[in-house]
């Protein structure tokens, strides 16, 4: 009789001693899960190891702060940290200053939101166009569903007559062309 009571004794002790544990486990558990923000879309993704995405690549350019800027105020970013693949026209900020006066702080207000993101959709391709693979002549339909034209001249590339692409850069979700103009889409047919 003695030893079911010292077996039930010893197992009652290790039935309290794994659920106290167990409760330690869970309580850790549950606060490591409330440590991790689940805000945010693909752009909140930390990795200094992989490539960088087509918008970590332009944070990372100074010669592209007012297209960071335009891209932040249009709520483009997580879209364009998305997996892609992209192919994304990129004025640098000397395209932006060839634009009339105020014409980019008018673009940045709330009110002209709407323009701001067909302007920005006018400069990204859904697919990724390498420049050795554009023609003369050829059409690329945009986000915005209007068309630019590629046109080659002394084998440099040129968008739409204006804008020069001056370097291509290879991104995780595409990539990324340099040019040294904002292409402005055409007006919209009713």
């Amino acid at each position: 009789m003695k030893n079911i009571f010292r077996i039930t004794a010893v197992c009652a002790l290790l039935c309290i001693f794994y659920a106290c544990n167990n409760d330690t486990e869970k309580s850790d558990t549950t606060a490591a899960a409330q440590d991790v923000k689940t805000e945010g879309g693909q752009e909140t993704v930390q990795d200094d190891v992989s490539q960088k995405d087509i918008v970590k690549t332009a944070i990372g350019s100074k010669d592209h702060t007012n297209l960071v800027a335009a891209l932040q105020q249009a709520e483009y970013v997580n879209d364009l940290s998305n997996a892609g693949p992209f192919t994304v026209f990129a004025p640098t900020n000397a395209a932006f200053d060839k634009l009339p006066a105020g014409t980019l702080d008018g673009l940045m207000k709330n009110e002209k939101k709407a323009d701001l993101q067909n302007i920005l959709e006018y400069h990204v391709a859904v697919g990724v166009y390498k420049t050795e693979a554009m023609r003369d002549g050829q059409k690329i339909n945009m986000a915005n569903l209007s068309d630019i034209t590629v046109n080659i001249k002394n084998g440099k590339v040129q968008i739409n007559g204006t804008a020069n692409v001056l370097a291509s850069v290879p991104a995780s979700n595409g990539i990324i062309h340099v040019v040294d103009a904002v292409l402005l889409p055409p007006e919209k047919k009713q």
